[in-house]
């Protein structure tokens, strides 16, 4: 009878948790929500967290605030996510490089990319491009590789940090051109282009967001696209894997959005689907289209296996490139 009755006792609060867990995600969210940026405002990763906050506060009937927490190559802010409470009110904005590049960067990173989010959805991917200042004289990543072979270690280019993926995409055509051009780190994106807008910096290799509308308007010049596809934004310009000798050059990034490891699978899945809303609207496509961005969207699963397999992959370019975090 004893048994019984604790079954009985155990199985009413064990249905309690369940009915509870319910309700709260049925009546998710009933306030604002946080979307943590881990970079500072103004740039490419806080363009594209922007234009979905905004799409996704009118889906969920609730603003999504952006909140910039740079810092530490984006660790900053994804530790302030991994530590929030697991209720799906704090989310994180993150690049690629944030999950998949700074685990192999620094040496003790206060997050685990595959064990302390749950991930939600991709949200944007998007290329790098190879821009040289108009006067070089080159009009080829050829023409490029070639110049580099006949001044070694003259020329440079600039990137937003060691270990960034404008570092780690330079670094890859060095390799892959057989080449010595020196890189020069800055402490973020700005400076970086500032310096190589000037014309103090031969080249650069950064996200193509940064420089379409220069590149239209002829104030930089584009050789080459990282990614195999081309943009649709500037359509003429190749892939840098068109080139040969450099067919197996690649660097795709990607955004999305991750929960606090340990959120109910319902709030998952209730962002999860209001996202892919928001990313395939045709407005938000077009939008995104004009400034070389292609959205997107993906399963929970999906992601996370994107996350493990893009970690893999950087881990072992970090560790022939002898790159270290600043």
């Amino acid at each position: 009878m004893k048994i019984v009755s604790a079954l009985t006792a155990a199985g009413l609060l064990l249905g309690a948790g369940l009915f509870s867990a319910a309700g709260a995600a049925g009546s998710y969210p009933d306030r604002p929500l946080r979307l943590v940026v881990p970079f500072p405002a103004g740039g490419a990763t806080d363009l594209m967290a922007r234009a979905l906050a905004q799409g996704l506060g009118e889906k969920l009937g609730q603003s999504v605030v952006v909140e910039n927490r740079g810092g530490a190559g984006g660790s900053i802010g994804a530790e302030a996510v991994a530590t929030a409470a697991p209720d799906g009110y704090t989310l994180l904005y993150s690049t690629m490089g944030v999950l998949t590049i700074n685990p192999s960067l620094y040496a003790k990173l206060r997050y685990d990319p595959q064990k302390s989010f749950a991930p939600v959805s991709l949200t944007n991917l998007t290329a790098n491009l190879l821009v040289v200042n108009p006067a070089l004289k080159v009009n080829s990543v050829t023409e490029l590789a070639e110049l580099a072979r006949r001044q070694p270690g003259e020329l440079t280019f600039s990137s937003s940090g060691n270990g960034t993926t404008s570092h780690l995409a330079g670094e890859m055509f060095k390799s892959t051109a057989g080449v010595d051009i020196r890189h020069i780190p800055y402490k973020g994106t700005s400076g970086a282009i500032n310096d190589f807008m000037a014309g103090r910096i031969s080249m650069m290799i950064d996200t193509s967001s940064n420089f379409v509308e220069q590149v239209k308007d002829g104030k930089v010049k584009a050789l080459g696209v990282t990614s195999r596809k081309r943009l649709a934004a500037l359509p003429d310009v190749p892939s840098i894997s068109e080139t040969p000798g450099f067919e197996d050059y690649e660097v795709s990034l990607w955004s999305g959005v991750l929960a606090p490891a340990g959120t109910p699978r319902a709030i998952i899945d209730r962002l999860n689907a209001d996202i892919k809303t928001v990313m395939t609207a045709p407005q938000m496509v077009e939008r995104m289209a004009g400034y070389g961005i292609q959205t997107t969207y993906s399963t929970p699963e999906e992601f996370s296996e994107r996350i493990r397999a893009d970690t893999q992959k950087w881990a072992r370019i970090i560790d022939a490139s002898g790159a270290r975090a600043d």
